[in-house]
């Protein structure tokens, strides 16, 4: 796969109105994200894109009526989950560059357009904005945020906040199968592809939670751990070392956590430990379905 040309990314349209628009076309995937759709929503208008694809996944909250309120096409999912919504918007999408932005996002006025520049200027194929983690007061909450600023995994290309090349996520798509970790298996594959992704140092955008309970705090452990089992039942011996990466990032949490004289976040990475272990397990055992890619 080449690089993209610079030379032929032009960051700026028009919009339906005739005025300057960025040359992307946004696809928000939701379910049930009432609490969080309408800020992201806003922060997205205000970065002046040339459309807005939102894909519902059958939420039964509010989030379908506060989304219509802003100038958006409306698609669902049917329900199949977030690596299909996703490739529902980009397959409806007019641009030939998309951004992936997940409902618990806002973005900073100008990061979109900062951001797309980057990823013009430096010929990537896929670039991910910076993400700053917030939270509520509650003690799981500050916990997610804590690991989230502190861990090597904020350097790791994923796709809450991503602008793609559209063809390119078309080509390689997402494995249906991974309802969690998608963002990393399809990471190797593009690298595998000599795909230029990365991470950007100069865009942050606000990344938040939407809950700061334990029970959200284990559903995502669960979920990253279904995800990592997924990958070393796909990849095999090229994914074995991720068995260790649950015990490895626990372990690197409670040194620094001592280093730092902050023995309270202690407990959240023992938790963290156990229950991505538990969901690998799950992702291990999982029966492979008919959908997906092999």
């Amino acid at each position: 796969m080449e690089a993209t040309s610079t030379a032929s990314v032009n960051v700026t349209s028009a919009d339906s109105g005739g005025a300057p628009a960025l040359d992307l076309s946004v696809v928000v995937p939701v379910r049930n994200a009432e609490k969080l759709i309408d800020d992201c929503l806003a922060s997205i208008v205000g970065s002046g894109v040339r459309e807005i694809v939102v894909v519902d996944g059958l939420s039964t909250d509010r989030t379908l009526a506060i989304a219509q309120g802003y100038p958006v096409r409306m698609l669902s999912d049917e329900g199949r989950g977030l690596p299909v919504a996703r490739l529902v918007g980009v397959e409806a999408a007019q641009s030939r560059w998309v951004a992936l932005i997940d409902a618990d996002v806002v973005l900073p006025e100008g990061a979109l357009a900062q951001l797309f520049q980057e990823f013009a200027d430096e010929g990537y194929t896929a670039l991910q904005a910076g993400l700053h983690s917030v939270s509520g007061p509650g003690y799981w909450g500050q916990a997610l945020v804590n690991h989230h600023r502190s861990g090597l995994s904020k350097d790791w290309f994923g796709v809450v906040a991503t602008i793609f090349e559209r063809d390119a996520l078309l080509e390689h798509g997402f494995d249906e199968r991974f309802l969690s970790g998608e963002d990393i298996e399809l990471r190797w594959r593009l690298e595998r592809e000599g795909a230029r992704v990365g991470v950007s140092s100069r865009t942050v955008v606000t990344h938040r939670f939407a809950e700061d309970t334990f029970e959200f705090a284990k559903d995502q452990w669960l979920a990253d751990g279904r995800g990592l089992g997924r990958m070393i039942r796909k990849h095999g011996l090229r994914a074995v070392w991720l068995f260790g990466l649950p015990l490895a990032a626990a372990v690197r949490g409670i040194l620094l956590s001592l280093a730092r004289l902050q023995p309270r976040w202690i407990p959240y990475y023992l938790a963290y430990m156990v229950f991505n272990y538990v969901g690998m397990a799950g992702g291990l055992g999982a029966r492979p379905s008919n959908g997906g890619q092999t």
